[in-house]
């Protein structure tokens, strides 16, 4: 068969964003505002999330058959392979006429995904290359932790140079109106091309960010294309498997557990572990999201998310997201240790443990939580 055939015979290739940002910075709430959109009706969206157990797909208002959850890991470290065989897949049951034609595809990373793997796996696999586009990457920061996270870890900034399109969220929320200006400013020392704008609540249209076709390999700076094509090689190397990785850890410094708790929590003991855990470890929580059911009300769970230093406003749910109706609170946490987390939580939850203080003790005592430091 001649190439002018092959190439005739080719059907257009699918657009698709990379969506990633640092831990904490909105793109569930801008991916759940994304796919209100009518629009957005025949998109397939891949959601990656570290650690074993997953919290951000049940979040997300459109969970059906075109919702996908990559979780176990981050998809720079141990699901690389697995994000190839899911495009893979998903294009045989296209073809094949086994789920509907989608006209898009959309990637949420884990906050800790450095985008150069998912990049190079599309851009120099062989087929893939063929038949999907990369429209963009829209990177996320955070107006209140940004600065901070692009200082202290390299997957920050790393997101942030590859971007074509930057979105700065939370800045309503930054005590001076004009600091949001100086972290824009940081933005493009590290990335002078890509367009810069502001969402408030994942005010952004998805429209142009996502069939806009802005991302283009030779535009980028020579940095990212090496970056990117030693990514490529490290791929076609082969030379790690993710059997070798522990898929709640991403470095000898970072990992994820879950906390859970089958009986409803009292709010009290709750908002008392939670000002511990912060006063105790502070920044070094990097995130924490959860499902909570209160006693009160253990029908409508209240979804709970806090990024470093800063706990957001909790929001309450109608209804329970999936048949799993234990509290569970995810926690990705840098240098600090499981177990104090967990001997913290069982305390409060109302669950003893041998040797180990109780709810009363620790609030009585000021100093307990640094004697829960192992």
């Amino acid at each position: 068969m001649s190439s002018e055939r092959v190439a005739a015979g080719r059907p257009d290739p699918i657009p698709l964003t990379i969506l990633t940002g640092f831990l904490g910075s909105g793109k569930t709430t801008l991916l759940n505002r994304w796919l209100a959109d009518p629009a957005l009706s025949d998109t397939v969206v891949i959601i990656n999330e570290f650690g074993e157990i997953g919290l951000d797909h049940l979040l997300v208002e459109r969970v059906d058959d075109d919702m996908i959850l990559l979780s176990a890991g981050c998809l720079c470290c141990t699901v690389r392979g697995d994000l190839v065989s899911t495009l893979e897949d998903l294009l045989r049951r296209r073809d094949n006429g086994r789920i509907a034609p989608f006209r898009r595809m959309v990637i949420e990373t884990t906050g800790l995904a450095d985008p150069a793997p998912v990049l190079a796996a599309v851009l120099y696999h062989p087929y893939l290359s063929l038949r999907y586009a990369i429209a963009g990457v829209v990177t996320l920061v955070d107006a209140l932790t940004g600065p901070s996270s692009l200082e202290r870890f390299p997957e920050a900034r790393r997101q942030v140079a590859v971007a074509d399109t930057l979105v700065l969220t939370k800045a309503d929320l930054l005590d001076d109106p004009t600091a949001a200006n100086n972290v824009e400013r940081h933005l493009r020392e590290v990335n002078g091309h890509a367009e810069i704008r502001r969402s408030r609540d994942g005010d952004l249209p998805p429209g142009p960010t996502l069939d806009g076709h802005l991302f283009d390999l030779g535009t980028k700076p020579a940095a990212v294309r090496d970056w990117l094509q030693a990514e490529a090689v490290e791929q076609a190397d082969d030379s790690q498997t993710s059997d070798a990785r522990d898929v709640n850890r991403h470095d000898a410094r970072i990992q994820a557990f879950v906390l859970t708790a089958e009986r409803p929590i009292d709010h009290g003991a709750f908002d008392m572990f939670l000002d511990l855990v912060r006063s105790s470890f502070g920044p070094k929580i990097l995130r924490l999201k959860g499902l909570i059911a209160f006693a009160d009300r253990p029908d409508q769970p209240v979804v709970i998310h806090g990024v470093q230093h800063v706990l957001h406003v909790p929001a309450v749910l109608p209804v329970w997201p999936d048949p799993d109706r234990r509290s569970r609170l995810v926690m990705i946490v840098e240098d600090v240790s499981r177990t104090a987390i967990e001997r913290l939580w069982d305390a409060f939850v109302g669950r003893p443990r041998v040797d180990a203080p109780d709810a009363a003790a620790l609030t009585d005592n000021p100093l307990a939580p640094a004697t829960l430091r192992l």
